[in-house]
């Protein structure tokens, strides 16, 4: 047997023990997702939670992707198919994937939207590992028109509300009565209406629903029309209304003071269909206004001729009761 030198036995056990390290190292890589790998780096990777089960660098796990967002994605281990360049959400909420095509991310969290990805690549490549993140939120574009005070294209801050988009335009314009139905046309084409009357008067936030880019917001501008009183009021002719305004508006509004001795008892309502019917409805305002609750009052409508008679010695208002008083606190317009 040859006696080695002592230095050469050092030597060789160092060696020894840098190959079992490394075995033990190498012997944790094994296959990933059925594809072998031979690199430390690889091996480091294997020690830790599966890319695809991991929450995307992101801001927020719930965050959905919107249209103008710019994305980073990462195919581990196909470095031509990991653009260096971020991929822009276009319009139609779709991005342009090396190999795979357009594929819809808009409305997704960035964990699903990688597995969307994924089951695209999975056509071409085995069990790929993707990985999608935000680099950029993008703006978002709102084009507001209606009733507001300067219409037009406003470029927002996200995450845009709606109340954010009004505010941009510079809040709604002249209302008079409750607030109209916003309504919201996403960039798809759906449709969806939004009451700014529980919005923004009865505070509900829950409808302060967020504007995707791209959405059209229009805000319906008060129905006009007149009708015509005529009889005992203050200023016979005819006045203007809204959609909604109903008898006791359409008296206010031709005046209502002690002096017109109005008898509200007997009010009639002619009107005048589309086919040219006249047809003639009697309103009791005055138990209406008695009772204090306008829902059983008759609402007007374009052309409607309203005729107040004079209240004669027995059909005056009962001692203790003033009908057109009630009729000022009923509206808001201070007539």
């Amino acid at each position: 047997m040859i006696a080695l030198p002592r230095s050469f036995v050092v030597v060789l056990a160092a060696l020894s023990l840098i190959v079992v390290e490394c075995s033990g190292v190498f012997a944790q890589v094994g296959v990933i997702d059925g594809t072998s790998y031979g690199s430390v780096q690889v091996a480091q990777q294997a020690q830790s939670t599966d890319p695809r089960d991991e929450p995307t660098i992101q801001q927020s796990a719930d965050y959905r992707i919107r249209q103008g967002d710019d994305l980073t994605l990462v195919v581990y281990g196909e470095p031509t198919l990991s653009p260096t360049i971020p991929l822009r959400v276009l319009q139609g909420g779709a991005i342009a994937v090396p190999l795979a095509g357009n594929v819809k991310v808009a409305g997704l969290t960035t964990g699903a939207a990688s597995r969307a990805v994924r089951a695209k690549l999975r056509f071409y490549l085995r069990d790929p590992i993707v990985t999608l993140a935000v680099a950029r939120v993008g703006l978002v574009e709102a084009l507001v028109l209606g009733n507001v005070k300067t219409p037009g294209k406003y470029v927002l801050a996200p995450p845009a509300k709606l109340s954010d988009a009004i505010a941009a335009a510079g809040g709604l314009g002249p209302t008079d009565g409750k607030l109209p139905e916003a309504r919201l046309e996403a960039p798809d084409g759906s449709v969806q209406n939004v009451s700014l009357e529980h919005l923004f008067q009865d505070g509900d936030v829950r409808l302060d629903r967020p504007i995707p880019s791209g959405e059209t917001v229009y805000i319906p501008s008060p129905i006009v029309f007149s009708v015509r009183v005529i009889g005992a009021v203050d200023k016979p002719g005819d006045v203007l209304l809204h959609e909604g305004d109903d008898v006791a508006m359409a008296i206010a509004r031709a005046g209502t003071s002690q002096n017109s001795a109005a008898d509200l008892n007997h009010v009639v309502v002619t009107r005048t269909d589309a086919a040219g019917k006249t047809s003639a409805q009697n309103v009791n305002l005055y138990e209406i206004l008695k009772q204090g609750d306008l829902s059983h009052d008759v609402k007007m409508q374009k052309n409607d001729l309203v005729y107040v008679p004079q209240a004669g010695r027995r059909d005056g208002s009962p001692t203790g009761f003033n009908p057109l008083g009630i009729l000022r606190r009923f509206l808001p317009f201070g007539l």
